[in-house]
């Protein structure tokens, strides 16, 4: 089968692929770069109204290192996973710095950048200009894990080689976007992780998985680990009509977004606000909200407070207040968004006759 996979592969995609994604139809280095690194752990749909508003407010890479951090992130804001806007905007600069505002076409140069690995530098090398490099996200470890019956965890190392060596003994000489677009596009649409749309699939025939019944045994899952659970309470504290953000360290979970001062969950959450410099009245706690990371889980119990005295300085350094309406399109966190939200909604539900 493999002599003849690409072949298939790039006729299944040119009748079945997907054609009309919004970075598609263009070889445009900045497009396919911005589209393969929101694309990283996220999906299609979720993908592309962000890419839209990127693109619209950062057309091309010069604007793009030219934007503030703070721009950058508030139009990441929501797509999570915050380190590769930082990186985006790190290796926009470079790229204007170092390469006179033009994407680099060298493999070892894209793979040289922030953010960009080994998989994603192949991904544009092949997008944009055409280059003989093999891909092997997620959706393609899937994918070959399946139809070639490759056993064991993808993230440990000797299989992540073998895997590695499939994809370069697959590669055709020709056609390298349909190919490439074919992989991602198999993965995405039919060889999803669950149900997947094996009755459809061009290789049904000769996957092992299939074959065997082992869809939902390949690829083999992640050895399982029982995830750390933390927790925290977040100040939601109010003048005015206005909240309180806190700029977030520039490194480390939600680095450089904004979000709410915090405390222990059993401190008293009027002295936490004292030793933030403001004396507040606790008002009714919203219901508490949980957030799923890679690596633990965060239960946040949210406590809106009034503060009673106005603040000599509104806006110290790392500090911001902010009408409560539009508070939610600064660059927050997507837990932080949904918290504020429910303020919102649990004021305009107070103040209704």
């Amino acid at each position: 089968m493999q002599e003849r996979f690409a072949t298939h592969l790039i006729a299944w995609q040119r009748r079945h692929g997907r054609h009309d994604l919004p970075w598609q139809g263009s070889r445009e280095p900045y497009a396919v770069w911005l589209s393969e690194i929101m694309l990283q752990q996220t999906q299609v749909e979720t993908v592309i109204p962000y890419y839209q508003r990127f693109r619209a407010r950062l057309p091309e890479v010069a604007a793009l290192a030219a934007a503030s951090e703070e721009e950058v992130l508030a139009l990441w804001s929501g797509l999570g996973y915050y380190s590769r806007a930082r990186n985006l905007h790190k290796a926009a600069k470079i790229i204007v710095q170092d390469f006179g505002g033009i994407f680099p076409r060298e493999f070892d140069q894209i793979m040289s950048l922030p953010g960009i690995g080994r998989s994603t530098a192949a991904a544009i090398a092949a997008f944009a200009f055409g280059e003989r490099r093999a891909i092997l996200d997620g959706n393609v470890k899937r994918v070959f894990c399946r139809l070639f019956g490759v056993e064991g965890w993808p993230g440990e190392k000797p299989v992540e080689n073998r895997l590695w060596a499939l994809a370069d003994s697959l590669l055709p000489s020709h056609d390298l976007g349909a190919y490439t677009q074919g992989l991602m596009d198999l993965g995405a649409t039919l060889c999803r992780r669950s149900k997947p749309a094996c009755v459809v699939c061009p290789f049904s025939e000769e996957c092992v998985a299939n074959r065997q019944g082992r869809q939902a045994e390949l690829p083999t899952a992640r050895p399982r680990k029982a995830l750390p659970e933390r927790h925290t309470a977040m100040l939601l504290l109010l003048h005015a009509g206005e909240i309180l953000l806190e700029k977030r360290p520039p490194t480390g979970i939600w680095g450089g977004l904004w979000s709410l001062p915090e405390c222990p969950t059993e401190a008293d959450p009027a002295d936490c606000a004292r030793r933030l410099g403001f004396e507040a009245q606790a008002l009714r706690p919203l219901p508490k909200l949980t957030h799923t990371f890679t690596h633990f889980r965060l239960h946040i119990q949210p406590q809106p407070l009034s503060v009673v005295r106005r603040p000599t300085k509104m806006n110290e350094p790392g500090r911001l207040w902010l009408p409560l309406a539009d508070a939610c399109e600064a660059a927050l966190p997507t837990p932080v968004r949904k918290l504020i939200e429910q303020l919102e909604a649990a004021n305009g539900a107070s103040q209704t006759p």
